[in-house]
């Protein structure tokens, strides 16, 4: 059984590493019984590691109520902090593959562009560069670099966010999309202003248009959306026209669940591709900016 040694002040104490998963188990799911079945051990032997971490440090760390097991104050300071390491080993462990170090990347992307977009085609990135460990989030267009410790994030605007270091990726189309049952309704522009028409805040993007199809007078008074990927899914559902970059749904349009009821489109901004000032770039950060620089510039197929 391997043990750690530390030492406080003159003493040497030892303490089984076995010992103290089982501890941090137990109290985790206030179980020697959910313990056992998580390390694959009798709960026999979850009990005995407990009751020797117990003796070795000299302190009660559970107390057996009417209803249940309770954890005492020396195992609620105890436990945060090995919850804590165990997760942060095993993280790293997970790092390693077939004897290498695989690099992480934590990248936030808007939700729009992360399934229209880059979803389609990260398995290519992740055969080109295997070494990378791609931990993916989505965002509404508004994240902090910094204070969420990410290494790139994707957003939607004009290039300009303040601490960034930011590198257009892709143009956008704007264009009216809906349900077929939707669509069947619209003859000429004008018949909008008898259907929802669906917003995202960028309230300019439906009166940019409008004023482009010549119908500036219609109205919006549609409900409102803070992601146009929810915003295209409420339109598939046949509850308005929204205005969105056809580019991000193609797939939909593939399979008729959206369709384009007019040909009229307006240019909006751009996807960018967001890193922080002044932060020296990981190699895997570096490998993932050329492969999208390159991969949005070639218009690199699906898959």
């Amino acid at each position: 059984m391997s043990d750690i040694r530390f030492s406080h002040g003159n003493a040497l104490l030892s303490v089984s590493l076995n010992a103290l998963r089982a501890f941090e188990s137990a109290a985790r799911h206030l179980s020697f019984t959910a313990a056992a079945t998580e390390l694959g051990v009798s709960q026999s032997a979850v009990s005995h590691q407990i009751k020797a971490l117990e003796g070795q440090l000299g302190v009660a760390l559970f107390r057996r109520t009417p209803r249940g097991l309770v954890v005492t104050d020396e195992a609620l300071a105890l436990a945060p902090t090995l919850t804590e390491t165990f997760e942060r080993m095993a993280r790293l462990l997970a790092q390693f593959h077939d004897g290498k170090r695989r690099e992480p990347l934590t990248i936030s992307v808007v939700g729009t562009f992360a399934v229209g977009w880059l979803l389609p085609r990260l398995a290519a990135f992740e055969q080109a560069y295997p070494f990378v460990d791609v931990r993916l989030l989505t965002n509404n267009n508004r994240v902090d670099l910094v204070g969420e410790r990410l290494d790139a994030a994707i957003h939607f605007g004009d290039g300009s966010w303040p601490g960034s270091r930011a590198t257009r990726l892709l143009e956008t189309e704007l264009t009216p999309l809906c349900a077929p049952t939707i669509a069947a309704l619209l003859s000429a522009p004008g018949d909008l202003a008898r259907v929802p028409l669906l917003r995202s805040f960028r309230s300019q993007d439906w009166l940019s248009w409008l004023k482009v199809a010549g119908a500036a007078h219609i109205a919006l008074t549609g409900p409102m959306f803070d992601s146009s990927f929810l915003m295209a899914e409420a339109a598939a559902r046949g509850h308005g026209v929204a205005i969105l970059p056809q580019a991000m749904f193609e797939g939909d349009l593939a399979n008729g669940r959206l369709v384009r009821p007019f040909s009229q489109s307006v240019s909006a901004d751009a996807y960018w591709l967001l890193v922080p000032k002044g932060r020296e770039p990981t190699p895997a950060l570096k490998a993932f900016e050329h492969w999208i620089v390159e991969a949005a510039r070639a218009g690199s197929p699906r898959g």
